[in-house]
């Protein structure tokens, strides 16, 4: 990862990101069985509960992230994904420290989030977990799911974390 990492709330509005999220769809349909996906395509991700989120790596579009705040002091993390030439810089690291920090000045209690159980999602288990996320079971809309894994962090203010 370079100096110039930029992350920055988007639009979704650019071609860039269009892409990035296709490949990020087409990934997930490609592990998990298709009743299984709860990624978001763009158009359910422009709704005003979500907040989304890119990282640029020397101009470079590097990953995304997003916060779904789902009322009641709770929020979930949605569309992760690094590109696939990006990985293993820091850049989802990056990406969750920024949503966690939103996360916590919005006064969320709660922050979850759906993975897979599948060795394809190990690496987003064991990245949330660094950041104290533990195995829960479902949350806000979501029911049980053989192929989901669910994660949940019970959050501090932001001024009580520092």
């Amino acid at each position: 990862m370079s100096k110039t990492l930029e992350i920055r709330i988007d639009d979704l509005n650019g071609p860039e990101i269009a892409e990035l999220l296709q490949c990020h769809l087409d990934h997930m349909y490609s592990i998990t069985p298709a009743d299984s996906v709860y990624a978001l395509d763009m158009q359910a991700l422009r709704v005003p509960e979500i907040t989304f989120w890119t990282a640029w790596n020397d101009g470079k579009l590097a990953g995304c992230v997003a916060l779904k705040d789902h009322g009641e002091d709770l929020g979930e993390i949605k569309s992760m994904h690094t590109a696939t030439e990006m990985r293993g810089q820091g850049i989802a690291r990056k990406l969750v420290e920024t949503l966690l920090d939103e996360a916590r000045r919005r006064n969320f209690v709660r922050l979850s989030l759906e993975t897979g159980r599948t060795e394809h999602f190990l690496p987003a288990q064991k990245l949330h977990e660094t950041f104290g996320f533990t195995p829960s079971g479902p949350f806000a809309d979501y029911g049980p799911d053989p192929h989901s894994y669910f994660m949940t962090l019970e959050l501090s203010p932001l001024a009580a974390a520092k």
